[in-house]
């Protein structure tokens, strides 16, 4: 699972994927930079594992990854090939999310493709571009669909009537994730894999003043975003990059500090982009590895032992669960167990946030 850092040249993307991974894309003062899409596996920040790294003292901790791509600038016409649209569009299509950067500061020292900040006419230009593709792809689908749908094809007909109502919704200008579909209507466009159809959380780029509270470019891209099933995040990239090269952590503190942040706004975006691709953790806990895993909201029992070996999945009997609260309130596997706060739970077992996992299984 990963998501997709997608914006107009030069918003701050490259310098925002430094500050996120350990990659180190180039990032400089001038459009079309990045061409080849940057991959990073970013840890997500989780207290949790702080806490029972103390009680457990394990001999080491892992935490959750997400992984997080950085897609070259995109500009007007990148739906026809300009610009290496083309390319640069197949590669948002192979994310699950996506993560929208716009540029919400002044800084004449700092080139702009259009040469004004605008932060809605920006959105209003990726959206533009991504939504040309996205009927692109439903009018292709629309002629297969129409010639099956002639022969009294139930399922076509149906399958047409959808492909209908979203190209009238892209030719208004609207995004998929803006129009009203119910689950089985979803069901149609998923094959399509369409970019307005993905989750997407909005990065508002802006100066160190701003970083708090935001400004009038950030209130009028959240009034812009209201229609759509969209987040916005508020963060100083250049400011958090130079944060992030700092070792010391009271170092770190002490900067956020004087920003009037009580934590580093990337460790806010990595557990947004976690949420917007649909994932949790659970947890496993002993004296060799305290370990987050990351698993689909809605994974039952058996899926998620999958995730640490295929057998745990096929030969899987039951899982032994600890809720996260009550280990850390009681301290221990062993007082868990007395207290009986230790459930045992079969196949049909839903996986919460948190919980903590020991599985049973037999291959």
């Amino acid at each position: 699972m990963k998501a997709g850092i997608v914006g107009l040249p030069n918003v701050g993307k490259s310098t925002l994927f430094n500050c996120l991974s350990n990659a180190k894309a180039q990032s400089a003062n001038f459009p079309f930079c990045t061409i080849e899409p940057n991959i990073g596996v970013v840890n997500v920040p989780d207290s949790r594992l702080k806490k029972l790294e103390e009680l457990v003292n394990p001999e080491r901790v892992m935490p959750a990854t997400v992984e997080i791509v950085d897609i070259a600038g995109l500009v007007k016409g990148a739906s026809k090939g300009e610009g290496l649209g083309n390319k640069f569009l197949a590669n948002i299509r192979e994310t699950d999310a996506v993560i929208h950067v716009l540029r919400c500061f002044d800084n004449d020292n700092i080139v702009h493709v259009d040469e004004s900040v605008d932060p809605v006419r920006d959105k209003g230009t990726i959206d533009v571009e991504l939504q040309l593709k996205d009927l692109e792809a439903i009018e292709k689908r629309l002629e297969k669909v129409k010639k099956a749908a002639r022969t009294g094809d139930k399922a076509s007909q149906k399958e047409l009537e959808v492909l209908l109502k979203v190209a009238a919704g892209l030719e208004g200008f609207n995004s998929v994730r803006a129009i009203e579909l119910t689950e089985d209507e979803q069901e149609y466009l998923k094959p399509l894999q369409l970019l307005t159809s993905k989750p997407i959380l909005y990065v508002c780029n802006v100066d160190d003043e701003s970083a708090a509270s935001g400004n009038a470019y950030v209130e009028a891209v959240r009034e812009e975003i209201k229609g759509e099933d969209a987040e916005i995040i508020i963060l100083a990239v250049g400011t958090e990059a130079d944060i992030s090269e700092l070792e010391d952590y009271e170092e770190r503190k002490e900067f956020l500090q004087d920003m009037g942040l009580e934590e580093a706004g990337a460790a806010v975006l990595i557990r947004a982009a976690y949420k917007l691709l649909n994932l949790q953790t659970y947890f496993t806990a002993g004296v060799k590895e305290v370990r987050a895993w990351t698993i689909n909201v809605g994974d039952t029992a058996p899926q998620a032992a999958g995730v640490i070996h295929t057998d745990f999945e096929k030969g899987f009997i039951r899982a032994e669960v600890i809720k996260y609260e009550d280990f850390v309130t009681l301290g221990s596997e062993l007082k868990v167990k007395e207290a009986g706060k230790l459930g045992v739970e079969g196949k049909e077992y839903i996986v919460q946030d948190g919980d903590m996992m020991n599985f049973r299984f037999n291959v």
